[in-house]
């Protein structure tokens, strides 16, 4: 099953392209140069042609391919609102974690992770071991996977409650100097600001002076004022 959904992204290799994303990506692994809208064409098609067990199979094959479009077409396949039962999907894209060392497949991986996280936010448990691991990229997930709770306009109480949960992990972060961390604090706060100003304006409060500059000024974006 793996060579043939290969050969059909491997129909659409561009060496240009290929050599382009490998110097802007910078993760040493193979690149084909084969863009995200066929990417997206290709594992739309595969969703429909296969049952949840066998694309969990093949997600599974592409990812240990090492090869970066093959890795995005993995994350794609189990980037579906509903599956169903989606326990095997769930522990896949755990087992990734450790394999995530730059932001694109990252974050194609966490878009598929946030599906499953909302159809079932008891694994925000799970999420939790993540805040304490020693892999920057496996701390960086827990932000990213996450950004459902920025989004909601009228959550419910329980909704609420994961939101301060998670902001919680995220203060627990503002010491950490690195980039990519400060930037996905950032990203959170700047998402939430548009529905929960409130919270984004006392995280700020309490947080803001300790943060990057650059972090802070992006998570306040949104807001009707400029933290000094």
């Amino acid at each position: 099953m793996l060579e043939a959904h290969l050969d059909q992204i491997k129909a659409h290799a561009d060496p240009g392209r290929a050599g382009q994303m490998a110097a802007y990506h910078k993760a040493d692994r193979t690149y084909l140069g084969v863009p995200n809208p066929m990417l997206n064409e290709l594992t739309k098609a595969w969703r429909q042609e296969l049952g949840v067990p066998e694309r969990v199979e093949l997600a599974d094959a592409l990812w240990k391919t090492d090869i970066h479009e093959a890795r995005v077409a993995a994350a794609k396949l189990l980037t579906q609102a509903r599956i169903g039962p989606d326990d095997a999907a769930w522990e896949l894209l755990q087992s990734w974690l450790p394999d995530f060392d730059g932001w694109a497949v990252a974050d194609h991986a966490c878009m598929a992770m946030q599906k499953r996280l909302v159809a079932d936010p008891a694994r925000l448990d799970d999420v939790e071991g993540w805040t304490r691991s020693d892999h920057m990229w496996t701390r960086r997930a827990v932000l990213v996977a996450t950004l459902p709770w920025t989004k909601q306009n009228h959550p419910k109480p329980e909704d609420l409650e994961r939101r301060d949960r998670i902001l919680g992990w995220a203060a627990s972060y503002v010491a950490d100097r690195d980039w990519f961390i400060q930037k996905a604090i950032a990203w959170w706060l700047r998402d939430l600001s548009k529905h929960d100003p409130a919270r984004t304006r006392a995280f700020l409060e309490t947080h803001g002076d300790a943060m990057k500059p650059f972090a802070r000024k992006e998570a306040a974006k949104y807001l009707k004022y400029q933290l000094e």
